[in-house]
């Protein structure tokens, strides 16, 4: 499944607008897994917009971001993350926004319960 995504860089006047395909299915039978996969691949995307000569694929973590479910004006609901670069939104995608929301925190409380805390 394709679906366009939004990033603005800080310090940007603009938004560019991108296409991404990180899982086959639709939005209403997504697993954690392809969430976690999107998740993955708006970051990725993002690293890249802001890094283009960077080489290779640089590990992505699903910590230092904040993140909503919002509903879209159109119909269904879109995904933002926001952090010190900037921020990128995904969608819409049609599913009901308590599911996505709580698909998500999955995703993000089972990263942080296998992540190493290092001091």
């Amino acid at each position: 499944m394709e679906f366009p995504v939004e990033i603005w860089l800080r310090g940007d006047n603009h938004a560019t607008t991108h296409t991404i395909a990180p899982v086959p299915r639709e939005p209403r039978v997504w697993s954690d897994g392809d969430v976690a996969s999107i998740l993955v691949e708006m970051l990725r995307l993002m690293d890249r917009v802001r890094y283009p000569d960077a080489t290779g694929e640089r590990p992505i973590a699903l910590r230092g971001f904040s993140w909503i479910v919002n509903p879209f004006e159109d119909g269904g609901v879109v995904i933002a993350l926001e952090m010190s670069l900037g921020a990128v939104v995904a969608g819409p995608f049609d599913v009901p926004a308590p599911d996505l929301t709580a698909r998500i925190q999955r995703v993000m409380d089972a990263d942080r319960a296998t992540t190493q805390t290092i001091h």
